[in-house]
């Protein structure tokens, strides 16, 4: 063929880049590894070794020791002993090291991006210019938090030994994302990587040893999903940090639940691909491309679900079909190579049962008919049209190269169909107009909306899921704070269960002293509701005399309340700055009648406490109503022609369970900053004093709250807890209790991988407003969206 007819064609030969150096780098090794522990390499404790094969071609790179509850223990206790002198280094010993580890990883890119390519089978372009820079920039980004921390996060520690596990589709990026910030923020980390891609993280385990890091600040054992668990349930390791499948993301909420281990997840995705009529379609393509056909689909963020508009669907499914034949399948090492091979057979398998499952469901299938390698783990870029909302295709996530595609007319029924899933992780908006293009992102369920681009990612910008693609965010300062925690809450003492409500061998009676009887009802929808039970429960005052009696809530009293809170989820649409002056509002009509609920309140808790808790509750209100306003978001300038807007958003319904040790002041300390950021709330107050709802209710509906914002429901916290957690509508749970509770608060909320925020029953002191109140809690009370968008050249 000409030059000319080159030019013409676009044709590519084949540009291969050499392995030699990672090839070498697996020979020096002997093509033998164990694990990395405490600063040197250790032969595995019991098991044995197993193979990492080339997706490729089959062949085996090295084999890998297979981590054994021995080895883990072994990490964690290195771990444990090189964190009292890690954090005794100061802030700017620590930045040096995170930005020795980012020049090193530079010096050995190249290597380390072929490793890569070999290990997990993505194209050679991939690894060299997006994965490995992404390395690089999250090291540097986190050695400036190293630097900075006392002064811009002060009043926070590291939580300790941190155990990190991590997928195959971005081996050593997944690896920066979680080191780095944890190692910014003062943690020793014990570190799996996935059993399909372990190479690239003992080649960073080699360049710890380079740097000098300091022995056991990191430690890396290789192995299966068994080793895994080791690690999740290994007592001494106090946060655990997942990157996977949702399913293992369960499994680990549930093995997690009676201890007090900080979790955060991110997991599965089925983002949406949104493309409206006035969409620059060829641009829209592009970065199709990008979003579903990088890394051969295997991206949890994949624009996996293209929804179209209508009056343009039959024209983008063309466009879409015109690209896919352009597209290059191939060795993974060539340079000219789009789409390199799947990861394992068991993945590939999945796939294609997948794609099978979505046809036989109605779906049409397309693949260009495109040259595909003879051998080697390897399946063709797939469009399936004409799927239907509910499919399989269009609900699971593939993980694969397979793009499942439907149509909408309106902007509300594309909103619609983008949130019609369990996921939440990322989603695409395409469209000229920015009105519609920021009015839909808005609206969409995920922590990242991508608006005229996709698959943007910076160390700068946190990027984490809502639903059940779980929970807690990587990158920029709200991945940080993942590692951090408030000092004092830390050395928290524990708290005391509360006392068993009071049991009288008679029948007393309750004096009234000529007061008319004042039944207290249940506060549902903004209005006072007889318990569906229609049962009540003694409250007994500080000397066990009968003050009155409590509705007795249950499981149909939840779940009305639970309607009810999102019959008023228009509450997080209002200004900030009118739900601010409702709180405002609240504490007004709460100092009205001061005195009065003082006097009630003073036969449960004593006068001193009764004055000092209605007086602290008072000030909370209006800490609250200052925030609400002021609780905003950023805007980061990531390099690249972008900026990202990340916003924090309500979660959604909050299920709350008070404090008993205040009645009151705990109530109204975990309420508020429910509210003041926009989420509604179903309520169980302390069941030691529920009666102070019969006030609370009456503050409300005077204070122009909207019905539903708030339900009171009073029961036994046991019984309504666990209904409350397993709630599918309910979206995250605070519980403030007890060991018990908090430990039951995470196991029953498996189900819609809720989030879960608990004082793993250690002690509050609610009058103290650095425990009792703060951005501690607002943090918990949000979730942040970033919003990407185009800006400047």
């Amino acid at each position: 063929m000409s030059v000319g007819e080159k030019f013409l064609t676009m044709e590519y030969g084949p540009a291969p880049e050499d392995p030699k150096e990672a090839l070498g780098w697996l020979d020096q090794h002997e093509r033998r590894f164990g694990h990395f522990i405490d600063g040197e390499w250790r032969q595995p404790v019991e098991s044995g070794f197993f193979d990492s094969i080339d997706p490729s071609t089959g062949e085996n790179l090295a084999a890998v020791a297979q981590g054994s509850a021995g080895d883990i223990d072994a990490a964690v206790q290195a771990a444990r002993n090189a964190l009292p002198k890690w954090q005794a280094l100061t802030p700017h010993a620590r930045a040096r090291f995170l930005y020795a580890l980012a020049r090193a990883v530079q010096r050995h890119s190249r290597r380390l991006a072929v490793l890569e390519t070999i290990d997990n089978g993505k194209p050679i372009r991939e690894s060299r210019d997006i994965d490995i820079p992404l390395v690089v920039r999250h090291f540097y980004h986190h050695a400036g938090w190293a630097q900075l921390l006392e002064s811009e996060l002060p009043g926070y520690t590291a939580c300790g030994v941190v155990g990190q596990i991590i997928p195959w589709n971005f081996p050593l990026l997944m690896l920066a994302w979680k080191i780095a910030p944890a190692l910014a923020a003062g943690n020793t980390v014990v570190l799996k990587p996935a059993e399909f891609t372990p190479l690239t993280a003992l080649a960073f385990a080699e360049i710890c040893q380079e740097i000098g890091l300091p022995a056991g600040v990191v430690n890396i054992v290789t192995g299966d999903g068994a080793t895994g668990e080791a690690l999740v349930k290994h007592a001494d390791v106090e946060k655990i940090a997942f990157t996977g499948s949702t399913e293992v993301g369960r499994a680990i909420r549930r093995a997690t639940a009676e201890s007090h281990k900080r979790l955060s997840l991110e997991l599965g995705g089925k983002s949406p691909f949104v493309v409206f009529e006035d969409a620059d379609l060829d641009s829209a393509v592009e970065g199709l491309v990008d979003g579903i056909w990088l890394n051969q689909g295997q991206v949890c963020c994949a624009g996996s679900r293209l929804l179209m508009q209508e009056s343009i669907a039959e024209i983008l499914l063309q466009k879409i079909r015109d690209r896919m034949s352009t597209l290059r399948v191939g060795a993974p090492l060539d340079k000219a190579i789009d789409v390199g091979a799947i990861v394992a057979p068991v993945q590939l398998e999945r796939i294609r049962r997948l794609v099978d499952q979505g046809v036989a469901e109605g779906a049409s299938c397309w693949q260009p008919q495109i040259q595909m390698p003879a051998r080697g783990l390897y399946f063709p870029p797939t469009l399936l049209s004409n799927v239907h909302p509910s499919s399989v295709v269009a609900q699971q996530e593939i993980f694969g190269p397979v793009l499942a595609a439907m149509t909408f007319r309106t902007p509300a029924e594309a909103v619609e169909l983008a949130n019609n899933t369990v996921y939440g992780l990322a989603a695409c908006v395409w469209s000229e107009s920015i009105n519609v293009s920021l009015q839909v992102a808005a609206q969409i369920k995920a922590g990242v909306v991508w608006v005229n681009c996709t698959n943007m990612f910076d160390a700068a910008c946190g990027f984490g899921g809502y639903r059940e693609s779980g929970y807690g965010r990587e990158g920029g300062r709200e991945g940080l704070l993942e590692y951090l925690e408030p000092a004092w809450f830390k050395s928290a003492p524990l708290l005391h269960a509360a006392a068993p409500p009071h049991n009288p061998s008679t029948h007393e009676q309750l004096r009234n002293d000529g007061v008319i009887d004042r039944t207290v009802k249940l506060y549902i929808g903004g209005k006072q509701a007889r318990p569906d039970s229609g049962y009540s429960f003694e409250v007994h005052g500080k000397n066990g005399e009968l003050l009155g009696e409590a509705p007795l809530g249950n499981r149909k009293d939840i779940r009305n309340a639970v309607e009810a809170a999102h019959k008023a989820a228009g509450w997080a649409k209002t200004s900030a700055h009118n739900r601010a002056q409702v709180l405002y509002y609240m504490a007004e009509n709460l100092s009205l009648r001061q005195e009065e609920i003082a006097r009630r309140l003073a036969a449960s808790v004593g006068e001193p406490q009764a004055a000092k808790e209605v007086a602290a509750s008072i000030e909370r209100i209006f800490f609250y109503a200052a925030w609400a306003d002021k609780f905003d978001g950023a805007v980061h300038n990531p390099p690249s022609r972008t900026i990202a807007l990340a916003m924090n958003e309500p979660i959604g319904t909050v299920g709350i369970v008070c404090p008993h040790e205040a009645p009151l002041l705990g109530l109204v300390s975990l309420v508020l900053p429910v509210l003041a950021v926009g989420n509604t709330a179903v309520v169980v107050p302390s069941e030691t004093f529920p009666l102070i709802i019969g006030d609370l209710y009456q503050v409300f509906d005077t204070s122009d709250l909207p019905g539903g914002a708030v339900n009171l429901v009073t029961g036994r916290t046991s019984e309504l807890l666990k209904t409350l957690a397993e709630h599918d509508d309910v979206d995250a749970i605070w519980c403030f209790s007890d060991q018990s509770k908090a430990a039951a608060a995470k196991s029953f909320s498996v189900g819609n991988l809720k989030q879960v925020f608990t004082n793993e029953g250690r002690a509050i002191d609610w009058f103290d407003p650095k425990q009792g109140e703060g951005r501690w809690f607002l943090q918990h009370a949000t979730q942040v969206k970033n919003i990407w968008v185009p800006y400047g050249e």
